[in-house]
């Protein structure tokens, strides 16, 4: 099953529910000592649970830059692939590609874009149109 972040009828491809739970994963035990939610409460809260409201997407667009700028600190191989289950690992392993230089830049979509900056656009597009931002297939 292959994820998108929907904004009205636009959509953004993400990949599949293991690669965005990594993104999730990586941060919540990298950047909030996990404790879901403590620092990026926007990203991790509604927007991770499936929804976030377009009337949060601004705020939720810096927490992105912040956490942009955190993961930049963390070499490739500080991945967290699932939270849960920390002996999981990416299905490449550790075979990426030699531009990824940090976490800040290892989460690439399905159709080959930075995943921080597809839902970057995301976010502007929710508080330029005011549709919520939405997780779905």
């Amino acid at each position: 099953m292959s994820l998108s972040v929907w904004v009205g009828r636009s959509r953004y491809e993400i990949g599949s529910a293991s690669f965005l739970n990594s993104f999730f994963s990586t941060i919540y035990v990298r950047l909030e000592n996990e404790d879901w939610g403590s620092r990026y409460p926007l990203v991790m809260g509604p927007f991770y649970e499936g929804k976030l409201a377009a009337s949060d997407s601004a705020s939720a667009q810096a927490e992105l830059e912040a956490i942009r700028a955190a993961l930049a600190c963390y070499p490739p191989e500080d991945i967290v692939w699932d939270h849960e289950d920390r002996a999981a690992a990416p299905p490449w392993g550790a075979s990426i590609s030699a531009h990824i230089t940090s976490l800040a830049n290892y989460f690439v979509t399905s159709d080959g874009k930075d995943l921080i900056g597809v839902l970057g656009a995301a976010f502007r597009d929710a508080a330029r149109t005011r549709h919520d931002v939405v997780i779905g297939e």
